[in-house]
């Protein structure tokens, strides 16, 4: 039997049973799709976080309390940091650039803005955090390094959190109450946007002594360096390590850099992505199932079809010819719409939900490939047992 009439004969089977081979697809289209949203999904959040790591310059360094492992991502280190204001200016000896380190704590807090009240994120910081985490200002001013000193209650707030609090109204030189506290504002930072639904522009900034004494705390959670170029990165960060292991020997310190924070970044996306793709791939293998089933059933109730053409002089090969394709057939229609709800799927996902997607070129190929490699897997089976039924057996069947 040739090709093109092996193809006839499998596509007229088919459709003369659509709404049993349509449901025989169903697995393969749903498989198919599922695998392509969830890799869409995996490759949008990862190309979001990398460009927003990477907004924040390719010379950043983070000092943190704590063991950086980029192996299984864990912390052997304090539960709580030691450091403290003063140890920029060490980190700022080490750089050669006193506006090159800041000094962050954080922490969520009640918000009032006259009758308005909105749960913010309060971040302490000093006067160079605009210049070292890429952070300009709007409208008005940051506060100044005479602010930090004096513990001035002055605030600069996120561009979501001033339109929350001020709608429709110019917040710069009004007031806030912070846990009880007021701040007068005197700033506006420019919108950064959002990462996996959460706003980053949902923010108040105070100076961080002045954070210190309303949380009363006295540590800082992090410092930021940024670094003359990315040349100097590996070495500046391992001198920077050193300085606070001089200043604190007892204690665990990281300096991680960007590459390290995209590295550990894509590990983790990337291991979700195959576990949730695996999970999603089981209605594949349920599918082609499915498909090996009804393809037997298909093979029990043309028996006396199969025994007439061998009677007439079909082959063996031609009868499982016929029934292999009518299975790859089934199951390639089954992966090409299943591609197109899985690219509609993904692009309706990145659009009408705060989830990022990014449909990779190569997974509708590997999606289309897989449907047809399953079609033949699970087809060799009943095509070879078709071919194998004896034409005179075969006749005799009622």
């Amino acid at each position: 039997m040739k090709g093109f009439e092996a193809f006839r004969v499998a596509l007229d089977a088919l459709r003369g049973n659509r709404v049993r081979s349509l449901l025989t697809m169903l697995g393969i289209i749903i498989g198919i799709a599922a695998v392509i949203v969830v890799v869409s999904i995996g490759s949008g959040a990862r190309n979001q976080i990398e460009s927003q790591v990477e907004g924040l310059g390719s010379n950043l360094i983070l000092v943190v309390p704590g063991q950086f492992n980029t192996n299984d991502f864990s912390s052997n280190g304090p539960a709580t940091s030691t450091m403290q204001i003063g140890d920029g200016r060490v980190l700022a000896d080490v750089v050669g650039d006193e506006d090159a380190v800041t000094a962050r704590i954080s922490s969520g807090a009640q918000v009032r803005a006259g009758s308005v009240e909105r749960f913010v994120t309060v971040q302490g910081a000093d006067q160079n955090l605009p210049r070292v985490l890429n952070r300009p200002v709007a409208e008005g001013q940051y506060f100044t390094s005479v602010d930090v000193d004096a513990r001035r209650r002055v605030a600069v707030l996120g561009s979501q959190a001033a339109t929350n609090l001020f709608p429709g109204t110019d917040p710069v030189g009004r007031q806030v109450t912070v846990s009880g506290t007021r701040f007068q504002v005197i700033g506006v930072l420019e919108e950064q946007g959002e990462s996996f639904g959460v706003s980053q522009d949902n923010e108040i900034h105070v100076p961080i002594t002045t954070a210190q004494r309303l949380l009363g705390i006295d540590r800082v959670d992090a410092f930021a360096v940024r670094a003359p170029s990315a040349d100097v990165v590996p070495q500046l960060s391992e001198r920077l390590w050193r300085a606070m292991k001089a200043e604190y020997p007892d204690q665990t310190f990281s300096a991680v850099t960007q590459t390290q924070i995209l590295g550990v970044i894509g590990q983790i996306l990337g291991l979700l992505t195959a576990v949730l793709a695996a999970i999603a791939g089981i209605s594949l293998l349920v599918g082609g199932v499915g498909v090996s089933n009804i393809m037997l059933v298909s093979v029990r109730e043309r028996t006396r079809e199969i025994g007439l053409r061998k009677a007439l002089g079909a082959r063996q090969r031609d009868v499982l010819v016929q029934f292999l394709v009518e299975a790859v057939l089934l199951t390639t229609v089954g992966g090409l719409i299943g591609i197109v709800i899985g690219v509609a799927g993904s692009l309706a996902v990145d659009r009408l939900s705060p989830l990022p997607a990014s449909i990779e070129w190569w997974s509708p190929v590997v999606a289309f490939v897989v449907s047809a490699g399953v079609g033949i897997f699970f087809g060799v089976f009943p095509a070879r047992r078709a071919g194998r039924l004896d034409p005179v057996v075969a006749l005799r069947t009622e």
